[in-house]
């Protein structure tokens, strides 16, 4: 299998769009093979079926110009981090050998999301060891993002991405998911305010474009620091 340049990693269909989809589409523009993998098929969800999820998805991962999309069935409301899943995780990791990963925040109000965001981390650092599924590759990847749209903890992003020309796509794939959006004012850590979900998606792309100065942003966390080779060339005016 051809190796992917991002692979999202996350808990159900339609997190991924919900928090780096514009990110997604900006890469697939820019002319990496960008592929995300949802660990649940979304059984539990109060909204839809897991059957007609699935559609959903298939429907937003063409939108977002996703080369691959997979699921790894794992139970919907009961992720746990257990060798199991780390070595299933890790096959997948191996399958597609990306250069860099992106998943939830380490923190979250969904309990999937929490340990979704470790068992991504734990599974990127067993797929480079040879003795576990030695009958594929070892690979790993060379950095994991978690993204940190809609969280309301105290942790600053280490990065926004400017999503201004892909932020409509990420809608459109957001809407792929009428089972789940339409009339919708909340979704996973996204809180309510009263109004529809699509427009408080397109308010908080807003607040974190505003973060970077353009009009749409997605926000990143590392647990590395990054580099700086040019300071006098950094973005973002301080005034």
């Amino acid at each position: 299998m051809e190796p992917v340049d991002l692979l999202a990693i996350f808990a159900h269909r339609d997190d991924a769009e919900l928090t780096c989809g514009g990110t997604l589409a900006k890469a697939a523009r820019q002319g990496y093979r960008t592929a995300i993998v949802d660990l649940t098929q979304g059984e539990m969800g109060t909204r839809g079926s897991a059957a007609l999820r699935k559609e959903e998805a298939e429907r937003s991962a063409a939108t977002l110009g996703v080369a691959i999309r997979e699921n790894l069935e794992l139970p919907d409301a009961g992720i746990l981090n257990t060798p199991e899943t780390r070595e299933r995780v890790a096959r997948a990791i191996r399958r597609l050998r990306p250069t860099v990963v992106v998943t939830h925040a380490r923190e979250g109000r969904h309990p999937d999301h929490t340990v979704t965001a470790q068992l991504v981390r734990d599974a990127c650092f067993v797929a480079g060891l040879a003795k576990v599924a030695p009958e594929i590759a070892p690979h790993r990847p060379r950095k994991i993002l978690h993204a940190l749209a809609y969280r309301q903890d105290s942790i600053p992003p280490s990065f926004v991405v400017d999503v201004t020309d892909d932020f409509e796509t990420k809608l459109a794939a957001v809407r792929c998911f009428g089972s789940q959006f339409d009339e919708a004012t909340q979704a996973g850590e996204v809180y309510p305010n009263g109004e529809p979900l699509y427009e408080l998606l397109r308010h908080y792309g807003a607040y974190y474009g505003a973060l970077i100065r353009t009009r749409y942003g997605e926000p990143f966390h590392t647990t590395e620091a990054m580099r700086v080779d040019d300071v006098v060339a950094l973005p973002v005016n301080t005034f």
